[in-house]
């Protein structure tokens, strides 16, 4: 099990695991059930990819750039035009300047979590961090209120990520695929391919003692509510382990040679890559990690020879990947960190770099209603704070379930009944969709 440590110590741990039905576990079938059919409006969005730049991303250096601010602030870098007169972004995403009509620059956004925790918690759910209840991630609510066949993951996370299941329950959680693709090569996700020999007629023998074994157990345990659901949980797994749907929309190596051409190397590309194979297949909600951006020493190197080249080749693929396929305007993308960097450079080091900085931050919106090619919101002149109003995490939020046709307003209940709002301090941003 991989960990991921930031500069305070915390540790991002991937522990929500696939394991195989074949070799007689229970972990996929734990974590997959045939959602009930939800509130969603018609002529929205259908499916979304979610982007987690964890580490919080420097928005001075990216797509806020302050090129008139004093040395110290402005950092090293240059800007650059995009295909929108007027707006510029950083020299090192010239793919993303060039495909900027396909997206939306949300400046000035703004909170106070400073703690990587508490802010990746804050923009995964689009609610404020309780200490008495966790709400559930994006992927979670989609996969309630959008169901899908019953041999296709409803929520993939690749590899892993930030987003969990929270009040409405663990079958509402991600299938992790605990590992990125290669280029050109298939792709076996541990949990929906079928190794070891296992063939289709042995993997339908234990699915029958299973049942044998959960019938057995019910009639001791009457009522439980976890054997209740387990039936319902291995007939999910059961019918993607036995789906060449499922096995093959995990395979990227199936895509055409033109198409995957544009896609590098990189492990993010080829996320990004299957991302939109998964979403044409069907899945209804993708989220992708890209780490690296704790940058509070040497960020101007990391970002412009690791993190900036790698987010624009990605990120500018995806995007164009999904227009080629027609699958832009059912598709709702939303990119973002937990927070910004200090606009002041730091002086600890020989090599500066910038802190965690939550009261001004950038993100990105896309697909689905979306009018790309536009900024909204500002920051002043240093990029220290909003210029005028701040947009909130939770107004980003609303408008992200907005163009997924999802109320943001509407209520689900805990285990216990208890009535939740799924954003409770969040409006539409309705110039996204102007």
């Amino acid at each position: 099990m991989s960990l991921h440590k930031y500069c305070d110590g915390v540790k991002r741990r991937d522990f929500i695991r696939i394991g195989g039905l074949a070799t007689g576990g229970f972990g996929l079938a734990n974590y997959l059930q045939l959602a009930e059919a939800g509130h969603v409006k018609e002529g929205h969005a259908t499916s979304g990819i979610f982007i987690d730049l964890n580490g919080g991303p420097s928005h001075l250096d990216t797509f806020d750039p302050k090129p008139d601010a004093p040395e110290g602030i402005r950092g090293d870098f240059k800007t650059i035009e995009t295909c929108v007169p007027g707006v510029r972004i950083s020299e090192h995403l010239p793919k993303l300047a060039k495909n900027f009509d396909k997206y939306a620059i949300l400046r000035g956004v703004s909170h106070t979590l400073a703690a990587h925790r508490l802010g990746s918690e804050y923009v995964n759910t689009g609610s404020r961090p309780l200490a008495s209840l966790e709400y559930p991630g994006y992927g979670a609510v989609v996969s309630k209120e959008r169901p899908v066949d019953n041999d296709i993951p409803p929520f993939v996370a690749i590899p892993n990520g930030g987003q969990r299941s929270g009040f409405l329950g663990i079958q509402y959680a991600p299938m992790n695929t605990s590992q990125t693709p290669q280029q050109g090569k298939p792709f076996n996700v541990r949990g929906i391919s079928l190794g070891a020999g296992i063939t289709v007629e042995q993997l339908d023998r234990r699915q029958s003692l299973l049942r044998d074994i959960d019938t057995t157990f019910a009639s001791l345990e009457g009522k439980d509510q976890l054997l209740t659901g387990l039936n319902r949980f291995s007939d999910k797994a059961f019918s993607m382990l036995t789906s060449e749907r499922a096995r093959s929309a995990f395979d990227i190596s199936k895509e055409s040679p033109t198409f995957a051409a544009q896609f590098g190397a990189d492990a993010f590309e080829q996320s990004c890559l299957l991302a939109i194979r998964l979403i044409e297949s069907g899945v209804r909600f993708v989220s992708l990690s890209i780490g690296g951006w704790d940058n509070h020493t040497d960020i101007f190197n990391i970002l412009s020879n690791k993190q900036l080249p790698k987010l624009d080749n990605g990120l500018s693929s995806l995007l164009v990947g999904l227009q080629q396929k027609g699958l832009l305007s059912s598709t709702a993308v939303m990119v973002t960190g937990e927070f910004g960097r200090t606009p002041k450079v730091n002086t600890r080091a020989t090599l500066g770099g910038r802190d965690h900085y939550p009261r001004c931050m950038f993100m990105l919106m896309a697909g689905g209603k979306v009018r790309g090619g536009q900024v909204i919101g500002a920051s002043d002149e240093t990029a220290a704070g909003p210029a005028n109003e701040a947009i909130k995490p939770d107004d980003v939020a609303a408008s992200f379930y907005h163009n997924l046709g999802i109320d943001h307003k509407q209520e689900f209940q805990t285990e216990t009944g208890r009535p939740i709002t799924l954003v409770r301090d969040g409006e539409v941003v309705p110039q996204l969709f102007a």
